[in-house]
């Protein structure tokens, strides 16, 4: 008689081998993630097979000098944002002075301003026939250009301050949170110390604000690395600009591609960077009870003084933008009721408003698909998720366009050899692809909206509704929604604001003969057309500034 050696699975060891059961819900938030990561996969897979491989012929002649510029650029934004951003908070944070209430809100205002707008309206005031120029012609007696000097406006030194102008914002909100929430008493006993303003700045609030400072200057990089616009109009060759000449002029989408893969690691090592500042630099309050800084009054000239450093950088983010728009708007009513402007503002609302809705609701069903899931999978699927906010609009429009062109052609292949009916292209020859880019575009800031608003709701009452019979649908239809409507209409508002702003995307995405608000204004000032161009910018920045202004309503 033989005995059968049978081992029976202890209660641990069943748990060990367990499988997770997966629901339509977690399938449905693993299928998400991996649409939005899907085109970034996309770029660095093309990047690495392209059909045609022209690195070598890249890195012998126009890499070097789109990196290069690129760099130049994010060396003299990152100080100027720093410089600027950080010097506005701290005045308004530690000091009183005339106009500081009301600076405190519009110093945030050049976020709605598109820097491709500011910098064709600063063109307009600095160029020849400008009235600057033209002004000081006047008054000195020159007849032509080559009896005074006068700084090259079209160039990478004005297109940093441009760019400086329009992102110091990121680093003027985050500093300033990081001065009001320091103790005032640090700030009593350093002076008690003998520390004076310069001293007290370098010595106390500058350390404590480095985490984030670093992470404002980080979002500002991001935004250079990803413009197009501005660099294009003043004729500065970055990679985002290689992206373009290659795939478009070049006719060679592998080695655009391949540009966006240099791109895109440049975006991932100022992630690394930003979260090691913020891991080796941490500061915390010694107790809940701190004191609050308590702002000294500025007096005389020093008053003064401070009042005219903080409007500086508004004046020229956002007064002299709106200025120079409003005055050519003024000047020609009739382009108002342009037939291109209409259709462009139709086009805006139509794909701006289908974007925010399917991107808001993609990030509820992921959020509330992986609270239910195991928080192992949240912790590395929503950071990134996140990423397709860092990646410039142009790195994602090769990484989507490529495959869905692929793709549109297989499925057109298919449907005419099924019906005998060529159904043309489905999908890129539409605003699908176009939609597509936004979502992965802006899925982080939705993400980040939403995922905020669940923390703050009580587990007990999702809980309470489970127990009751709800359905996971129906708790969240009927406990979380009601709960969370104010930060769900704020992310599709903030959603809808970046994709009315996103320039790169569209340009290759859109379909023939398809203009956005964006794309009037870029290709009309390209063509040195501003008047006819100057009603899409108003419209455009009117838009950004409702985002801003729930922003310094939120921040207040």
């Amino acid at each position: 008689m033989t005995q059968q050696n049978s081992q029976v699975p202890t209660p641990s060891s069943r748990s060990a081998l367990r499988v997770p059961r997966l629901d339509v819900w977690t399938l449905g938030a693993i299928l998400i993630a991996v649409v939005v990561v899907a085109p970034m996969a996309s770029v660095l897979w093309i990047a690495f097979h392209p059909t045609e491989n022209i690195w070598p012929h890249l890195s012998r002649t126009v890499l070097p000098r789109y990196l290069g510029n690129t760099l130049v650029l994010m060396l003299g934004v990152a100080v100027l944002t720093a410089m600027v951003g950080t010097g506005a908070a701290w005045l308004t944070t530690m000091y009183r002075f005339p106009g500081r209430n009301w600076l405190d809100y519009v110093l945030l205002f050049p976020l709605a301003i598109p820097a491709y707008v500011g910098a064709y309206a600063l063109v307009d005031v600095l160029q020849y026939a400008g009235p600057v120029q033209t002004g000081l012609r006047g008054l000195m007696g020159y007849e032509s250009a080559r009896d005074y000097w006068f700084p090259q406006v079209r160039s990478r030194g004005m297109a940093i301050v441009v760019l400086s102008a329009a992102l110091y914002p990121y680093v003027y909100l985050l500093a300033r949170a990081a001065f009001r929430e320091q103790s005032g008493a640090a700030y009593e006993v350093a002076r008690a110390l003998g520390c004076g303003p310069w001293r007290l700045f370098g010595r106390v609030g500058l350390p404590l604000a480095r985490p984030a400072i670093a992470t404002g200057v980080a979002l500002a990089l991001m935004e250079t690395v990803a413009d197009f616009g501005t660099v294009q109009y003043f004729g500065v060759q970055t990679l985002t600009t290689g992206i373009f000449s290659t795939w478009l002029n070049g006719n060679n989408a592998g080695g655009a591609a391949q540009i966006a893969g240099v791109v895109l690691m440049l975006i991932f090592v100022l992630l690394g960077l930003e979260r090691i500042s913020r891991r080796n630099a941490r500061f915390h309050r010694v107790g809940r009870a701190a004191r609050p800084v308590e702002p000294a009054r500025l007096k005389g000239g020093a008053g003064w003084a401070a009042f005219a450093l903080c409007a500086l950088p508004v004046m020229v983010g956002f007064v002299l933008p709106v200025a120079i728009m409003g005055w050519h708007a003024l000047r020609r009513p009739e382009t108002w009721l342009s037939p291109g402007l209409t259709k462009a503002f139709v086009n805006t609302l139509i794909t701006g408003g289908a974007a925010a809705v399917l991107t808001v609701g993609a990030a509820l069903f992921l959020v509330y698909g992986l609270r239910m899931a195991h928080r192992s999978a949240a912790r590395w699927v929503l950071p990134v998720t996140t990423l397709g906010y860092a990646a410039p609009g142009a790195v994602l429009a090769v990484g989507i366009l490529i495959p869905l062109a692929a793709l549109d052609h297989q499925l057109a292949d298919a449907v005419l050899a099924l019906t005998g009916w060529d159904p043309g292209l489905l999908l890129t020859g539409t605003a699908a692809a176009l939609v597509l880019a936004y979502s992965v575009r802006f899925f982080g800031v939705a993400q980040g909206a939403v995922d905020a608003a669940f923390g703050r709701i009580s587990p007990s009452l999702p809980m309470a509704a489970r127990s009751l019979g709800r359905t996971p649908g129906g708790a969240l239809w009927a406990v979380h929604l009601p709960l969370m409507r104010g930060s769900v209409a704020t992310a599709l508002l903030v959603v809808f604001v970046d994709c009315v702003k996103e320039l790169p995307a569209t340009l290759l995405l859109r379909p023939f003969n398809y203009n956005t608000l964006a794309t009037r204004v870029y290709e009309l000032a390209s063509l040195e057309r501003l008047e006819e161009a100057a009603p899409a910018a108003l419209m455009v920045m009117a838009v950004g500034l409702l985002a801003v202004a729930l922003m310094a309503r939120a921040n207040r």
